[in-house]
């Protein structure tokens, strides 16, 4: 530890300054993390953080531009703690910066407790397993890739999808099956552009949801350096929510790249051996910080569930930015550019896309017996399609068999009714499960491998009866 002389010792050994970084030599006393204060020679303050201690020289960080900055006349103050973020309950509904102040024109916040934003991930030991169903009301994620509370399940998007639609819609809708508590909503915009962040606080306030959720705001014009800190800000005050307040958290992080892109930068400018791409390869390290700070804890009433945003490059989900965030999460969701070209929202991909937690969450007394034989079936039955489509490419339709044309035209029954739904329609888990049953109704029943007995007699007779009856009226 630092003695009180130091915390406010000035240092005037500032001899080089790259980019977003600064030198100091002779520092003594100085740990990794600390805030620094820069003084500049007119008065002007700036504001870093020691990204590296070697010997008695510290690399800084810093928070704003340094155009206009020189090594004369500027003087250095390492301040004997991190980056603290201050809370208590007022923080719902206010709109703060990448470095979690005020920015909505309400008063500063009275802190009832002050926390390193730099928090750890969860210790296993401590992790209670997520097997709480979130219903949705999207169809496609409440039956094939199923959200559970506490889980990290990551949107892999492309350039001009409407992930920030489907963010909001879950955010409007999502809720514990059984529970009355909603979610609060954290909400973390990564250098995205203003329609989007305007969007999304629009939408809120228009559903009155807005006095339930915080806002952490860097937009694209934003500092680099604020980018890296606005997510741990966003977690910071979610476990504090969680497990002091006993909340039910839900953490929107938008957009994974441009966080990915602002750590590219900052490796570049302090000169690193780069990785895969030009991005650090302590990259999956730093995700694995943001990531592994979701989920419930023993003996905690409050949980926090993760829905990242990623905008693939180029669409390519081998991009080391989607690989490394696979390794880490429980899943994906991924959006389809040829269904998004179709006007289909969400323009989810059935088949890339996965829930690892699904099985926990799923099932008798949690959404409904029949769930997981739907989803094998609807899934299989989709892929089984796809297949058709694509041999009907090379062969022509003509050349299908007649289980094979029942698959073609099940696709698109699936896209257009089952996938396709409104951006205000809310589906219960039983109105999902029940369109499902109803497409698979129209497919040979010989072919239906993936469904018991017991649920084949229980359920999709009464929909074969519906059916027949429907065609028999037209």
């Amino acid at each position: 530890m630092k003695t009180d002389v130091n915390k406010f010792k000035e240092y005037k050994t500032i001899t080089e300054i790259s980019g977003p970084l600064m030198l100091v030599n002779s520092v003594s006393g100085v740990t990794y993390g600390e805030l620094v204060e820069i003084t500049l020679p007119d008065g002007q303050l700036r504001h870093g953080q020691v990204l590296e201690i070697n010997g008695d020289r510290a690399l800084v960080q810093l928070f704003e531009s340094t155009i206009g900055m020189g090594t004369n006349g500027s003087k250095a103050k390492f301040l004997g703690k991190g980056i603290e973020f201050g809370m208590s309950p007022e923080i719902l509904g206010r709109v703060f910066d990448g470095f979690g102040r005020p920015i909505d024109d309400g008063p500063e916040i009275l802190p009832e407790v002050s926390t390193d934003v730099n928090g750890l991930a969860i210790n296993p030991y401590s992790r209670e397993h997520p097997e709480d169903f979130i219903q949705t009301g999207i169809s496609c994620i409440d039956c094939l890739y199923t959200l559970v509370r506490g889980q990290k399940l990551p949107i892999f998007s492309g350039s001009g999808f409407p992930h920030m639609q489907i963010a909001a819609q879950i955010t409007r809708q999502a809720k514990v099956t059984g529970q009355a508590e909603q979610f609060v909503v954290i909400f973390a915009a990564l250098g995205i552009t203003f329609e989007e962040a305007d969007f999304f606080i629009s939408n809120l306030r228009q559903t009155g949801a807005l006095e339930r959720s915080v806002l952490f705001i860097n937009l694209a014009n934003d500092p680099v350096i604020e980018r890296i800190a606005t997510p741990r800000f966003a977690l910071t005050a979610a476990e504090y929510l969680a497990y002091q307040k006993d909340m039910h958290v839900l953490v929107i992080l938008a957009d994974l790249t441009n966080y990915c892109e602002a750590l590219r930068e900052v490796s570049a400018a302090r000169k690193e051996v780069p990785g895969r791409r030009g991005y650090p390869g302590y990259m999956y390290t730093d995700l694995s910080t943001i990531y592994e700070r979701a989920g419930k804890l023993k003996g905690k009433k409050g949980s926090i569930t993760q829905f990242p945003i990623l905008t693939l490059p180029s669409d390519d989900i081998t991009h080391p930015i989607p690989d490394l965030t696979g390794y880490i999460t429980e899943g994906q969701i991924v959006l389809s550019r040829p269904l998004h070209r179709e006007g289909v929202y969400p323009p989810a991909d059935i088949l890339p896309s996965l829930s690892r937690l699904m099985q926990k969450g799923i099932g008798r007394g949690k959404t409904r017996e029949d769930h997981s034989d739907v989803a094998n079936q609807l899934y299989a039955a989709y892929a089984r399609g796809r297949r058709a489509k694509e041999l009907a490419l090379i062969l022509g339709e003509d050349a299908l068999s007649y289980e094979d044309k029942k698959f073609y035209d099940f696709v698109d029954h699936m896209e257009r009714r089952f996938i396709r739904q409104g951006e205000y329609e809310n589906r219960t888990i039983e109105q999902t499960l029940d369109l499902g049953w109803e497409l698979l109704a129209d497919l040979p029943e010989a072919e239906l491998k993936r469904i018991r007995p017991a649920h084949v007699e229980k359920y999709l007779r009464k929909f074969q009866e519906k059916l027949r009856a429907k065609q028999a009226a037209e």
